[in-house]
C-alpha cells in the first residue's frame, strides 16, 4: 500500500516542530512550492500526485489563486481532506469540495482571543476617538476638532453572531461593564443571563437600544451584504458599526453613506470587500478607525490555529475523520 502524501499549500510560521511530530509518522509531507497556478495544475499529475490531504493556508492564494470550483474539480481524486488554517473558510468552495467527497475542516476557538480584542479595540477607538486623537498628536494638532467622547461603560453593544469571537468579545466588553444585546439564528445555550437575546423577528428592537453593532457573521453567499441600509437605519442615530468578520459581509456603500449623511457616528473596520485595496472615500471620514486585518495577527493566535489544522489532518489519518468540520459538511 502506498504512503498517502500531505501537501502543505501555504505558511507555516510556528508550528514546524509539530508538523513533523504530528504528520511526519503518518504521511509523506510535500510542500506546495509552485510559483503560479498553471504551474500547480500540471503538478498535480506529478510532484503532487497522490495527496490525500491539504493543509491549506490563504498565502497560498498570492500563487495559486483560491480553491474555487476549477482548482477543487482538478485536485486528485484520492484527496480526501482539506485542512484549513482560519476560522473563516470563504477562499475553498465547500460545496464542490462535498460534491467530491473531500471533507473540509477550519480552526474555530483557535482566533477568538486575537480577534474579540481587535473589535474590542475598535469598539474603544470609535466610542472615545482615538484614532482622530493619534493623527492629531501626530500632526500637531492636539485635541482640535475633538468632540466630547461616549465612556464604553454607558454604551449599549450589540453583537450579530454570537459564535466563538462574538462570545468572547461579549465576555471582554462586559467588564466595563457594557448592556450587552445578540442576535444569531439560535439562542446559545452557554451564554450568561446579561446578554440578551433577540430573534430575527425582533432584530429591528435590538438595531433601536444599540450604541455599538458588532458585525461577526461569517461570509457566505447568503451573507453577503447581509447588513446593509436597512440596518443601519435602524441603528440609533449616532452608533458605531464595528466589522472584523469579512467586508462583503457588510454593504460599504451605504455604511459610508450613513456616516456622511450623520445618522452613524462612525465606525471601526479591520476588514474590506477588495482586500488589501480599500475605498479611498473611507480615508476622508475622520471618525472611522481602520486597520489592516490585524484580526489574527498575533504570534500566539496564529500558533494556534497551525496546531489545530494539523491536528485535524492528524485526527482524519488515525480516525478518519477530523472535529472541525464546517458546518455545510456536517452530517444533519
Amino acid at each position: 500500500m502506498a504512503w498517502p502524501k500531505v501537501l502543505i499549500c501555504g505558511d507555516i510560521i510556528w508550528a514546524h516542530d509539530e508538523t513533523k511530530e504530528m504528520l511526519g509518522p503518518l504521511a509523506d509531507i510535500v510542500l506546495m512550492d509552485s510559483p503560479s497556478r498553471e504551474d500547480f495544475f500540471k503538478r498535480l499529475q506529478t510532484d503532487y500526485a497522490g495527496i490525500v490531504g491539504i493543509y491549506r493556508h490563504n498565502s497560498s492564494a498570492d500563487r495559486i489563486g483560491i480553491f474555487d470550483a476549477e482548482l477543487v474539480n482538478k485536485l486528485p481524486s484520492t484527496v480526501k481532506w482539506i485542512a484549513h488554517n482560519g476560522a473563516g473558510y470563504d477562499q475553498i468552495d465547500v460545496h464542490v469540495c462535498k460534491a467530491r467527497g473531500i471533507q473540509v475542516s477550519n480552526t474555530p476557538g483557535a482566533v477568538d482571543d486575537a480577534t474579540a480584542t481587535t473589535a474590542l479595540y475598535l469598539v474603544i477607538s470609535a466610542a472615545r476617538q482615538f484614532s482622530i486623537a493619534e493623527r492629531n498628536v501626530r500632526g500637531g494638532k492636539w485635541k482640535t476638532g475633538l468632540a466630547p467622547a461616549r465612556d464604553p461603560s454607558t454604551l449599549t453593544l450589540a453583537i450579530f453572531g454570537m459564535g466563538g469571537i462574538g462570545f468572547r468579545l461579549a465576555e471582554l466588553a462586559r467588564a466595563f461593564p457594557m448592556r450587552i444585546l445578540y442576535h444569531s439564528r439560535n439562542p446559545r445555550p452557554d451564554t450568561p443571563d446579561w446578554a440578551e437575546y433577540f430573534p430575527r423577528e425582533r432584530l429591528n428592537e435590538m438595531l433601536a437600544q444599540t450604541d455599538v453593532l458588532s458585525v461577526h457573521a461569517p461570509l457566505k453567499k447568503e451573507t453577503e451584504g447581509l447588513i446593509g441600509e436597512k440596518e443601519f437605519r435602524a441603528l440609533k442615530k449616532g452608533a458605531i458599526v464595528v466589522n472584523t468578520a469579512r467586508g462583503k459581509v457588510i454593504d460599504e456603500a451605504a455604511l459610508i453613506r450613513a456616516i456622511k449623511d450623520g445618522h452613524l457616528g462612525g465606525a471601526g473596520l479591520d476588514v474590506f470587500p477588495d482586500e488589501p485595496n480599500v475605498n479611498p472615500e473611507l480615508f476622508e471620514l475622520p471618525s472611522v478607525t481602520l486597520l489592516p486585518h490585524m484580526g489574527t495577527e498575533t504570534r500566539d493566535s496564529q500558533r494556534k490555529m497551525e496546531v489545530r489544522a494539523l491536528q485535524n489532518l492528524k485526527d482524519f489519518f488515525t480516525s478518519g475523520s477530523g472535529n472541525d468540520l464546517v458546518p455545510e459538511l456536517k452530517q444533519t
